[in-house]
């Protein structure tokens, strides 16, 4: 049990650092408009309805990749002690990371609710069958 909360923990802070960098990088690409706080809520509904599709869409795919690469590095801990429960830890914190930001940002796109609310356990998954795809081949990770 011990290996499989360690798996989870760590996958945790995969997860949470794959969606950092992907959405440090959206920024990048999509600055927020000069003037407007994101830390403030009025200023971040306007800075949502202003950011264009492409903006809001890597936010989601921070969160899907966030939680693949979670679940990937919690399986591949875990080894053979329930890589799945330990892969879908990590998708369970960003489903509810994004429950979070429906409650305290109501101004996003529904569709971006809804693609966080169905798409991170299954990408967490995913993760999981990777790991065990790649613990399967011949001089594999262990």
């Amino acid at each position: 049990m011990g290996r499989t909360i360690l798996a989870a923990v760590v996958g945790i802070v995969v997860a949470m650092l794959t969606i950092t960098l992907v959405e440090w990088a959206g920024h990048q690409a999509w600055p927020p408009p000069p003037g407007l706080d994101p830390m403030v809520a009025d200023d971040m509904a306007r800075i949502i309805a202003l950011q264009p599709f492409g903006a809001l869409l890597v936010v989601v795919v921070a969160w899907v990749v966030g939680a693949f690469d979670g679940g990937l590095v919690a399986a591949l801990v875990a080894r053979d002690k329930r890589p799945r429960l330990a892969a879908v830890v990590p998708a369970l914190v960003v489903t509810a990371g994004v429950v979070g930001m429906i409650m305290m940002m109501p101004s996003h796109p529904a569709w971006m609710a809804i693609a966080g609310l169905l798409l991170p356990v299954p990408a967490g998954l995913a993760g999981a069958q990777l790991a065990a795809a790649m613990r399967r081949r011949p001089g594999a990770v262990a």
